[in-house]
């Protein structure tokens, strides 16, 4: 199954790819003339899954997108007291090439500037053996999690043409900012610039600084947190230059952009993004990407306020209805059909937030099922809140699934996605069905099963009373003289059998038809606890509670059932003890049944699920 997330990648990329807008730097001669029409998004979630639509492989510069990881580099190797002694941390409001230096001390705005950057750059010494640039191209190696390289002819082109960027480098010089002749930290800088990257490279280094500085596939910690902290904090002030503002504003997450044509954009614990489309804007920034970016945004809730938490996986546990039944009593046939098919339903538990690392760790678990699985019964009674990307992207899920032939039910007492997914409890119009407990969804479940791999006689629709299952330890005879002793009723549609806080008024065995039982909501309305079909039955449990009925029992469709009223169990027990101990021995029996399901669920929420 696709996963819903590549699909929406891909109808984000479409759409955007018509965009043309803007046009590629001709700035520096060597990356002139790049086709206009590259466009790659990337998606690298901070454990190291990545999504991947369009250009993703081919190479292009990495350019200013070097930046914040030099600057890293350096805060690494001196502190951040040294290095902010000669770059600063404010924003400068001005575009990347201008000259932002202080009065009086020549200290450039930031690190993203181009000043800043050069600054950055001399701040790295060469140590152990290695050059400046070669220590400098291992950190790019060890973001990307695979050895890169620089392009020898983009490097020529911008050390023959960058004369700005030299200006900058003797007017660090004047200041002291720069403490050793500026060409070879220019030849360097220029050579960081020409490293060549993909924009799957630049979406594994947004990953990096979105794992706290460990790339998520090596787990090589690239950097420490307290520098990611201080690298992202300069980004989301000062990475997109003159447009930073309203980046944050907009989009809502720390970015640097290059006029290669990539960006990169981090949403910490969650995320990261990069995005090649070489056609730029007036502030040097890639016009698709930036668009791009804006879209992820607010269709995935990337902004940061909308993601403020740890993102984390909302995975709890993941198991077949096997090992978590229903407990409702099925003949022999129903039962060897669930022994032989249950694995093909899926309880997949979730818990805390469904933002972007939540969702996209459900789709992730949903898509990677086995071809073998037919139905997926999300339990979400542990999850704390959604966001906007849940909305966005469950629905597709449930679509992806159905176009799989795989059906999806909720467990959702809270109505947790009850407006993203449409959901009722009939699950009608494509809605996805809804329960309020695990038990009603794995019975439905277990129905559909037992419809599909079974024969008529697993799920009857006429059952005599005595061959209920309920009466299955008994001899026929004695069966056939506990159903002569009941009282038939019928009911139609929507009529209340029974309601909840009512005495106990009997044990009611369905002949035909469906019941459903509810308890009320906390919030209003009602909670489906289960449906019931022929040959099961109801109401002896409020043997066991004060005799009050907990349920309320409602027909669903015309239902027969037959009724061993109180008064009827009392006269067997006043004139015929035998058969008054044969019904208690099986009404025990079932007890028995019914608390071993209790404590086997019990003991699977106990061992983590």
């Amino acid at each position: 199954m696709d996963s819903p997330i590549q699909t929406y990648l891909q109808a984000l990329h479409d759409e955007i790819a018509g965009i043309r807008d803007g046009t590629p730097d001709s700035s520096i001669p060597g990356i002139a003339g790049v086709d206009p029409d590259r466009f790659g998004i990337c998606l690298a979630t901070a454990d190291g899954y990545v999504y991947e639509v369009g250009d993703t492989r081919e190479d292009f510069t990495i350019q200013s997108i070097s930046k914040p990881l030099t600057y890293g580099l350096a805060l690494a190797d001196l502190g951040a007291e040294a290095v902010d002694g000669k770059i600063d941390v404010e924003p400068s409001g001005d575009a990347f090439n201008e000259l932002s230096l202080a009065e009086g001390t020549g200290r450039p705005a930031n690190a993203m500037i181009n000043a800043g950057a050069i600054a950055a750059a001399s701040l790295v010494k060469g140590r152990g053996g290695s050059s400046r640039f070669e220590r400098i191209l291992k950190t790019y190696s060890d973001f990307a999690g695979r050895e890169l390289d620089y392009s020898a002819r983009v490097y020529e082109s911008e050390r023959r043409s960058g004369f700005r960027n030299y200006a900058m480098g003797y007017l660090l010089r004047q200041f002291n900012i720069l403490e050793q002749d500026p060409v070879p930290v220019l030849e360097d800088y220029f050579r960081q610039c020409s490293v060549l990257v993909t924009c799957r490279d630049l979406a594994m280094v947004a990953a990096t600084l979105a794992n706290a500085g460990a790339n998520p596939v090596s787990g090589k910690q690239v950097l420490e947190l307290d520098v990611v902290e201080r690298v992202l904090s300069v980004m989301a002030t000062c990475g997109m230059y003159d447009d930073a503002g309203s980046w944050l504003s907009s989009v809502g997450m720390p970015a640097k952009s290059g006029v290669g044509g990539g960006i990169i954009a981090v949403l910490p614990g969650q995320v990261g993004v990069g995005i090649y489309a070489p056609p730029l804007d007036g502030h040097g920034t890639s016009v698709r990407g930036a668009a791009a970016c804006r879209r992820l945004s607010r269709d995935l809730g990337l902004h940061f306020v909308h993601a403020a938490r740890t993102g984390r996986s909302a995975i709890h546990a993941s198991y077949d209805i096997t090992a978590a039944p229903s407990g409702i009593r099925r003949n022999d046939e129903g039962a060897e059909v669930l022994r032989s098919h249950g694995h093909r339903a899926r309880i997949i538990e979730l818990n805390g937030d469904l933002l972007f690392a939540g969702t996209e760790s459900v789709i992730r678990e949903v898509s990677a099922q086995s071809p073998d699985v037919e139905l997926v019964i999300l339990d979400l009674r542990r999850v704390d809140e959604t966001g906007r990307v849940a909305a966005k992207l469950l629905p597709r899920l449930r679509d992806a699934l159905a176009d799989a032939g795989c059906g999806l039910l909720l467990i959702d007492p809270g109505g947790v996605l009850a407006g993203a997914l449409g959901s009722s409890e009939d699950g009608g119009d494509g809605c996805a069905p809804a329960f309020g407990t695990r038990r009603a969804a794995v019975e439905d479940a277990e129905n559909q099963l037992i419809a599909r791999y079974g024969s008529e006689l697993c799920l009857p629709e006429t059952v005599a009373v005595p061959d209920s299952p309920a009466l299955g330890s008994l001899d026929p005879a004695v069966a056939k003289a506990l159903a002569e002793r009941m009282e038939p009723r019928e009911y139609d549609d929507g009529d209340v059998i029974r309601r909840a806080g009512q005495r106990f008024g009997g044990i009611y065995f369905i002949s035909s038809g469906k019941v459903a039982s509810s308890l009320p909501a906390p919030g209003g309305g009602r909670i489906r606890i289960s449906t019931l079909s022929a040959g099961m039955t109801f109401g002896e449990l409020a043997l066991a509670s004060d005799d009050r009925q907990e349920t309320t029992v409602k027909a669903v469709g015309p239902v027969q059932v037959s009724v061993l009223t109180a008064e009827a169990m009392a006269e067997i027990e006043a004139g015929d003890p035998r058969l008054a101990v044969e019904l208690w021995k099986t009404l025990t029996r079932d007890a028995y049944v019914r608390v071993d399901q209790y404590l086997r669920e019990t003991a699977i929420r106990d061992d983590g699920r």
